[in-house]
């Protein structure tokens, strides 16, 4: 989840406006106005928004049907966390459900690294990035023990920051290892940040070319957008409620990711309180699929 901000104030660019009236559609807006700068929208702007917490309720039984792979496919290490942590929990609860713990086997996840986040903090003596890079596959794996998951992670590196020049190649790659029954999480494909929306973008050509089920979560767009805001598509958004483990349980999977949650001397962290504050509900927003055209 790397990104560089500048502190600006909130504004609901939507004061005013009936927010009960949600866009049967969504109209995209540009690229350049979809800053990731500031402390972004209030976690509390979110909370009194009622049709956000109106949005319909999914299960993970109905994301992720028992028996089918959960493919999670980070543009950073810390995005598996904070996009679906809660998720991931709840799949790791369900697959020992009934067993005793010596004798459960890792769940049917698993987990494609983009890229190694070694670019979080251009310009840092402390953190350059090779030491970044190092840092954060450790982080990542810490994280993913903490959930409970002891799985498969494909690292690709892929040039932090660059995966839009990339993106065929992470089509191919995804081809070769996807199933038509598999479940493909991701990051959105307007969520704001270049990396997350590239990896967005290939994650939706692939699952068109092998037929998997495409799951995206917005990470970053709860920075930049404003309740209402006609650029989200609301419509295709879904509540995923997240019982008391499983959101302890994302919590301290996200905390081994202390690169990003500390400041680095007088920068503070690239997870501040706001983001964080944004990302651990007590449900999990997922965009569900696009309805396939008749």
């Amino acid at each position: 989840m790397d990104a560089l901000m500048h502190r600006r104030p909130f504004r609901n660019v939507n004061e005013g406006m009936p927010v009960g009236l949600i866009p049967a559609e969504s109209l995209l807006r540009p690229p350049s106005e979809r800053h990731i700068d500031g402390e972004g929208t209030p976690e509390w702007a979110w909370r009194q928004w009622q049709p956000l917490w109106g949005a319909p309720l999914t299960s993970l039984d109905e994301l992720v049907p028992e028996g089918r792979r959960a493919v999670v496919v980070a543009p950073h290490p810390d995005d598996e966390v904070l996009g679906c942590g809660g998720l991931l929990s709840l799949l790791v609860t369900r697959h020992r459900a009934g067993l005793p713990p010596d004798r459960a086997p890792a769940p049917p996840v698993e987990l494609v690294a983009v890229t190694d986040g070694e670019a979080s903090h251009p310009g840092s003596e402390r953190w350059t990035p090779a030491r970044l890079a190092v840092q954060r596959r450790h982080e990542r794996a810490s994280g993913l023990r903490r959930l409970g998951l002891h799985v498969p992670v494909h690292s690709l590196c892929v040039p932090d920051g660059r995966v839009t020049n990339h993106e065929d190649d992470l089509v191919l790659e995804l081809c070769r290892r996807l199933r038509p029954d598999d479940v493909l999480l991701t990051s959105w494909r307007l969520d704001g940040h270049p990396d997350h929306e590239a990896t967005g973008r290939a994650c939706a050509r692939a699952a068109l070319l092998t037929g998997a089920t495409l799951i995206e979560i917005p990470i970053w767009a709860w920075h930049w957008a404003r309740p209402g805001d006609t650029a989200v598509p609301w419509h295709r958004m879904r509540r995923l409620p997240l019982n008391a483990r499983a959101l302890q349980d994302k919590r301290i999977a996200l905390a081994a990711h202390r690169s990003q949650l500390l400041a680095d001397d007088d920068r503070p962290p690239v997870l501040f309180a706001e983001a964080v504050n944004r990302l651990l509900r007590p449900f999990e927003f997922v965009l569900q699929p696009e309805a396939a055209p008749q």
